[in-house]
C-alpha cells in the first residue's frame, strides 16, 4: 500500500502543492476495528519538545505545521519535505521543527494522528518521530479508515509498543501538547495546512521551489 499511496500522491502532489491547503474538515470514520489491547491508564502528559531535526545553531529554522489527515500535509510530507531535509537540514543549513496543527480535517483521526505521533516520540526520539509520521502520512487513507490499527501496527514497525500507542489515542494521553501546537498556530494567524514558516516568514505556497528560495534568501 505503500508504493501506491507514494504513486498517488506524486502523481496529484503538482495540482495540490498549487493551493493553499487543507482549510476545514471533511467527512469523519470510526477508526475501524480495534486490536486487543489492555494497558490500563496512562498519565496525561502536559509537555513534549516540538519533533526537531538539524543543529541548534543552524542559520535558517523552517518550521511546519501540519494535520495529519490533511491531503496536503500527505503530500508535502511524503514528496516535498525529504528533499528539504536532504538539501538543507543534512548539511547544517537548517533547522526544521514539526508542530501540530489539527484543524482538524477528520475530528477524530487529526487528533488522533497527532497524539500517536506524539506517544512515539515520548518513547524514542525525534528521529524516529519523523519515521513514524511519514508512515501515517503514507497511509492517510488507512487513517481515515481504519486509524486503531494503524497506529498500532505503525508503532509496532518502528520498536514501539502499539498497544501503549493505541491508549495513548484513545485516552487523549497527548492532548495538551498537541493543543499548545494548535493554539501556536492560531495565535500566529495560521489557517491552513500545511503552513510553512522560514526564518519567521510564513510562506504562500508549500512547494520545492517556494521553500527552497526563501531558505537560500536567509542563508
Amino acid at each position: 500500500m505503500r508504493t501506491s499511496r507514494r504513486a498517488l500522491l506524486a502523481a496529484t502532489g503538482g495540482a495540490l502543492a498549487a493551493t493553499a491547503g487543507c482549510l476545514g474538515s471533511l467527512p469523519g470514520s470510526s477508526g475501524g476495528a480495534k486490536p486487543s489491547c489492555d494497558v490500563g491508564e496512562q498519565e496525561t502528559v502536559q509537555e513534549l519538545p516540538h519533533p526537531t531535526l538539524g543543529p541548534d545553531d543552524a542559520p535558517v529554522t523552517v518550521d511546519a505545521y501540519e494535520d495529519f489527515a490533511c491531503p496536503h500535509c500527505a503530500t508535502y510530507s511524503t514528496d516535498i519535505f525529504p528533499q528539504i531535509r536532504e538539501d538543507y537540514v543534512a548539511s547544517g543549513d537548517v533547522q526544521y521543527r514539526f508542530f501540530d496543527f489539527p484543524l482538524p480535517v477528520n475530528e477524530q483521526w487529526s487528533w488522533g494522528g497527532a497524539v500517536a505521533a506524539r506517544a512515539v516520540q515520548d518513547r524514542t526520539d525525534s528521529e524516529t518521530f519523523f519515521e513514524y509520521a511519514e508512515s501515517l502520512f503514507e497511509e492517510q487513507d488507512q487513517l481515515t479508515s481504519s486509524g486503531h490499527q494503524l497506529v498500532h501496527d505503525a508503532a509496532e514497525d518502528h520498536d514501539v509498543d502499539g498497544c501503549q500507542v493505541m491508549a495513548a489515542v484513545e485516552q487523549d494521553t497527548y492532548r495538551p501538547v498537541v493543543e499548545a501546537g494548535r493554539t501556536r498556530a492560531t495565535e500566529n494567524g495560521y489557517s491552513s495546512t500545511p503552513t510553512v514558516v522560514v526564518g519567521g516568514e510564513a510562506l504562500d505556497a508549500y512547494s520545492y521551489d517556494a521553500i527552497s528560495s526563501a531558505i537560500e534568501r536567509k542563508l
